[in-house]
């Protein structure tokens, strides 16, 4: 098969049109398409391997958008591939390729997740867990990144933002702490964290006043 035209397409200029013997064959990324010249002959093998190499250059494409919008883990990335008909050998390829760049990391993908979820909402260790594994992070990646995390100070953060933003402190005793247990609770704390957490922004939010709740305490 010779090569008898190449050129570029006119919506996207990045790639390009190959024609072999006067027919539309397929088209290429540019950077691929730079190594032929119109009237090389070319076998099918070489046509399949030039296939190949756009597909995993679109494919690569494809994970460095997902990539701008937000760290990734392995699988998410595996996941969006399959979802536009991406062949595994062609996935393998293009997270190879990410790892060898160093734009793909489950560990420091999960370092990141936790800082996140830390400073714009914060959770249970056993919530980021489960928002972790849902992504495919490994069990030593996990356990790494959330060895540092504290339940009970992300639980009183968390807890004293929502307490100024609801205005919890002007409501009585026993909504105050049913609103509250209840937010916490939604963000995968277990009563345990809860209970002190509570009281303790009770107490800081009515330190000034005579409260009297002692029906209300906390079973």
């Amino acid at each position: 098969m010779k090569v008898t035209a190449l050129k570029a397409q006119t919506r996207n200029p990045a790639r390009v049109n190959v024609y072999l013997d006067g027919k539309f064959a397929f088209g290429l990324a540019k950077i691929e398409a730079i190594r032929l010249r119109v009237g090389q002959e070319l076998d099918e093998a070489a046509v399949a391997r030039l296939q190949q190499a756009d597909d995993e250059e679109q494919a690569y494409e494809r994970a460095l958008k997902l990539l701008s919008i937000r760290p990734r883990s392995e699988d998410e990335i595996r996941r969006k591939l399959r979802e536009h008909k991406v062949t595994e050998e062609t996935i393998g390829a293009v997270l190879a390729h990410l790892r060898r760049a160093g734009l793909v990391d489950d560990a420091a993908f999960a370092n990141y997740w936790v800082e996140n979820r830390a400073t714009f909402r914060p959770r249970s260790q056993r919530m980021l867990k489960a928002e972790l594994k849902r992504k495919g992070v490994g069990e030593a990646a996990l356990t790494q990144a959330l060895a540092e995390t504290n339940d009970a100070e992300a639980a009183y953060a968390l807890a004293a933002k929502r307490v100024r933003s609801a205005k919890l402190a002007e409501a009585p005793y026993p909504d105050f702490r049913r609103k509250l247990g209840d937010y916490l609770a939604r963000r995968g704390f277990d009563y345990e964290t809860i209970g002190p957490v509570v009281e303790r922004l009770w107490k800081e939010s009515h330190s000034g006043d005579r409260v009297e709740r002692d029906a209300f305490e906390i079973d």
